[in-house]
């Protein structure tokens, strides 16, 4: 039996007893009285049968929710704000209520929604503002630091491809790497999985999380801030990076579009990977290695080491040797950069 049957329960009974007594408050002892007291009785039982969860358990569960999805320094900056506004509320109240009646006793109850309402508003809205003079005024560098904190949240992908441990080495990323519980248990969750390509990308990730948190040099934090009325992984990061106003760090193109639409900030570790690679100009030479045929007649492709691909014009003969090139042109596409060259002996 759920609580929240019972709460039905409990509530149909209480309010059956508030029916019956308006209905005795109401009917007196007229003659009819039996029949209304059973009316107002067993509609009162009906309502509360209706309406108890929504007052009860309901209310509990989404402030349950709410309060979770809430980073702790916004819950803290909230609740300082609503203790100085029912300050203010309680010192307005005094004057208030030497007002003419109603106003004597209805405006000081406003006051306190009012203020307290307003004060908790402003604190959250200028919660860094806030702690960072908290912080330089009393000398807790560590709460300053930890409101003005810059965090940015690690997926599942980015995890498992690994090089988010050698940018981080790098210093390019300045705050912390917050890993949702969540994520972390889809990574165990694919890790587990039957198949064993899966399982071996689900271990990668979580070797690659052991390293991050070894060799990092910013801090690595695992978190149970969690948005529990949504079951994707990926739309929890979403909303999550929402409610902290964060970017998300990945290399999921659906991912990426997503978070995009709704104004979530992205950091794409391929578009970085495709930022940094090196630039070549038509006539330039290189060394490359002929690993296979091309798609066209006579062509040869390689390789440069960040995975560049060169597709070569009459390079198919050398498949297999390491050759001098000379470019010809260069393309960019959504998988990053092509450049097409030609063997430097054809030059000759």
């Amino acid at each position: 039996m759920s609580v929240e049957f019972l709460l039905r329960l409990v509530g149909m009974f209480v309010f059956a007893a508030l029916g019956w007594r308006l209905g005795v408050v109401l009917t007196g002892d007229s003659g009819d009285a039996i029949r209304y007291i059973i009316v107002l009785t067993l509609a009162g039982a009906a309502l509360g049968l209706i309406i108890t969860p929504w007052i009860t358990v309901r209310p509990y569960a989404w402030a349950r929710r709410t309060i979770r999805q809430i980073p702790a320094q916004q819950l803290f900056a909230a609740t300082i704000g609503l203790m100085i506004g029912l300050i203010i509320a309680a010192l307005s109240a005094f004057p208030l209520s030497f007002l003419p009646a109603p106003f004597g006793s209805i405006l000081p109850f406003i006051s306190l929604i009012v203020f307290g309402y307003l004060g908790a508003w402003v604190m959250m809205m200028r919660e860094r503002d806030f702690f960072a003079l908290l912080g330089g005024r009393l000398g807790r560098e560590g709460l300053a630091r930890a409101a003005t904190e810059r965090v940015v949240l690690l997926d599942t992908s980015v995890i498992i491809d690994g090089r988010i441990a050698d940018i981080s080495r790098t210093g390019f990323i300045d705050g912390t790497m917050m890993i949702p519980r969540f994520v972390l248990q889809e990574l165990q969750h694919i890790a587990d999985s039957p198949d064993p390509l899966r399982r071996n990308r689900g271990r990668r990730g979580l070797e690659m999380l052991n390293k991050l948190q070894k060799e990092s040099i910013v801090p690595i934090r695992i978190t149970d801030l969690d948005v529990e009325d949504v079951h994707a992984v990926d739309d929890k990061l979403v909303r999550l990076a929402k409610n902290l106003h964060c970017p998300i760090v990945t290399n999921d193109y659906n991912l990426n579009r997503v978070a995009e639409l709704q104004g979530v900030r992205v950091l794409n570790i391929n578009e970085l990977a495709n930022a940094v690679r090196a630039v070549v100009l038509p006539g330039e030479g290189m060394r490359v290695r002929v690993v296979q045929e091309g798609k066209e007649l006579g062509q040869g492709v390689g390789y440069l080491d960040d995975g560049t691909m060169v597709v070569i014009d009459n390079g198919k003969k050398f498949i297999g040797s390491t050759i001098d090139v000379t470019v010809t042109r260069m393309l960019q596409t959504n998988q990053g950069r092509m450049i097409f060259a030609t063997p430097a002996e054809d030059k000759k």
